[in-house]
């Protein structure tokens, strides 16, 4: 045993005891930051790139401009869940970190609504998406820290309610700004006034919600971490070879984007998948000459000996983003294709679709919303995995069913589908995650399994075009059916047992 290593508790009835039940109240105060949060994401997704347009960026710049948020997602969490597990401080080892985020966050929306410059405003985006993820991952964290085993799935589907709350505010906000007091036009220089003020406005509600997180959620005492044994670890042989091989898979991927033109996102997921095999060879050097390992190669050590109900998330987590990717980006074009046969941008079926599937997405945050009411009964009865495979199959069925209505006034069906899907896809895998892993390490493994949504989606913008291209002869129609069947591969590998763990 190395001086500085740390080992993994498992829970125990003895260690879950000593986190008392707490009441609705509790877990509503713990989970208000959400609303400020998802403000500050649902800005983004309905502005950022107008933003960028408007200051000058060209249509093919987007998706490289866009990369800030699964890169920063990527890299931030983990590390501000390894801090935050150590952190010992008078106000928590939380709250610190989602306050600073927060005010992070904030400055950097003024920073973006007051752009000038493209180069400002891409600047502003990148602290604003570092910035949101310092604040988004102790809240995941807390309410693990605040709840025992038994609450967990029930606590998640509640904050699936604050996420609704002010993903739906973000939202309506530019519009409603523009219908109420300020229009939806350029001013002499600059952004839209209307988009302006969202910014502003949305840098107020973070802080408030957030800051009422802070002053009436109260942290317990933070458990000890115990040094980790070396026979915890994976042989050093084979994580050499474990290394080595993501070293080759690294170079194989790149050479691979070379050869066939992809885009560049994929020499990202290249240098990802060398760099951990540089961390991974790393950290075998420090335990062969018995070196206490901490930073990022203490993160690498973790996800080696991740549980296995997590490693078998990690892969219900790539399908399920990869479909949701794809989804996400297809589907104005996959309506457009279908129900009014055209994939002109600039006609006015394409306009007309891009309503129907604005509508579509509100509705399914509505249902997700609900769900989440009906999510912790059904679990109880049920089991959280079952539930969650059962609602991915549904998200499956809808995402179907947004090329097989009769006509789009029939899309409110889907809806249902897709919005069950997402009330789970918000709140169990952090339910599976907080009862998998020893609770002195939940800041870390929330950060590690958020890693698990962001590759998928890296991948998926770097070969989803050429698919649609060379494999479905561009009619963008067909990638619904090809992201149903991603939700249906990750419900297949839930299974169909109660518990993750079983």
């Amino acid at each position: 045993m190395q001086r500085g290593e740390i080992r993994a508790e498992p829970h125990t009835p003895e260690t879950v005891a000593r986190v008392p039940r707490l009441s609705i109240m509790h877990v509503a105060n713990a989970s208000v930051g959400l609303i400020g949060v998802q403000i500050v994401w649902g800005l983004i997704n309905v502005s950022a790139s107008r933003i960028f347009q408007t200051l000058g960026a060209s249509i093919t710049d987007l998706p490289i401009l866009w990369i800030a948020a699964p890169v920063t997602g990527l890299v931030v969490q983990p590390i501000v869940g390894w801090l935050s597990d150590r952190t010992r401080s008078r106000f928590g080892r939380r709250r610190p970190y989602l306050a600073v985020g927060a005010l992070m966050a904030a400055a950097a929306m003024v920073a973006m609504a007051s752009a000038a410059s493209l180069s400002a405003a891409i600047t502003a985006f990148w602290l604003l998406t570092i910035s949101a993820n310092i604040a988004m991952q102790p809240l995941r964290a807390l309410l693990a820290d605040i709840l025992p085993a038994e609450m967990r799935a029930a606590g998640y589907t509640v904050q699936v309610i604050f996420i609704g709350v002010g993903a739906v505010f973000a939202s309506c906000l530019p519009w409603l700004i523009a219908e109420a007091i300020a229009p939806d036009h350029l001013p002499v220089v600059g952004l839209p006034v209307n988009i302006r003020l969202a910014f502003w406005i949305g840098a107020i509600g973070l802080l408030v919600s957030v800051g009422w997180t802070i002053a009436r959620t109260h942290e317990p005492a933070a458990t000890c971490s115990l040094p980790r044994s070396q026979a915890d670890r994976p042989s050093a042989a084979r994580s050499y070879r474990a290394a080595a091989a993501w070293l080759i898979a690294g170079g194989v991927t790149a050479l691979i984007a070379r050869l066939s033109g992809l885009r560049q996102e994929i020499y990202l997921i290249a240098a990802i998948l060398a760099g951990y095999g540089v961390l991974q060879g790393l950290l075998v050097r420090r335990c062969r000459q018995g070196r206490p390992i901490s930073g990022l190669i203490e993160i690498v050590d973790d996800i080696a000996v991740m549980p296995p109900a997590m490693r078998r998330l990690a892969i219900v987590q790539f399908f399920t983003w990869f479909g949701l990717f794809a989804m996400w980006v297809y589907a104005v074009p996959a309506v457009a294709m279908h129900y009014f046969g055209t994939s002109d941008p600039a006609s006015s079926g394409y306009a007309t679709s891009a309503k129907w599937v604005g509508i579509l997405f509100a509705s399914h945050d509505a249902v997700a919303t609900a769900a989440a009411l009906l999510l912790p009964r059904l679990s109880i009865l049920f089991g959280v995995n079952r539930c969650y495979a059962a609602s991915l199959a549904l998200g499956a069925a809808g995402m179907i069913g947004m090329v097989a209505m009769p006509s789009p006034d029939w899309l409110w069906i889907p809806a249902i589908g897709i919005g069950s899907a997402w009330a789970s896809i918000l709140s169990a895998p952090y339910a599976i995650v907080a009862n998998a892993v020893p609770q002195e390490k939940t800041g870390v493994y929330m950060g590690i399994h958020n890693i698990f949504l962001v590759l998928p989606q890296l991948v998926a913008a770097s070969i989803l075009g050429f698919v649609v291209q060379q494999l479905l002869a561009g009619d963008a129609s067909l990638m619904m059916p090809m992201a149903a069947a991603a939700f249906l591969l990750a419900a297949l590998t839930l299974g169909w047992k109660k518990n993750a763990s079983e």
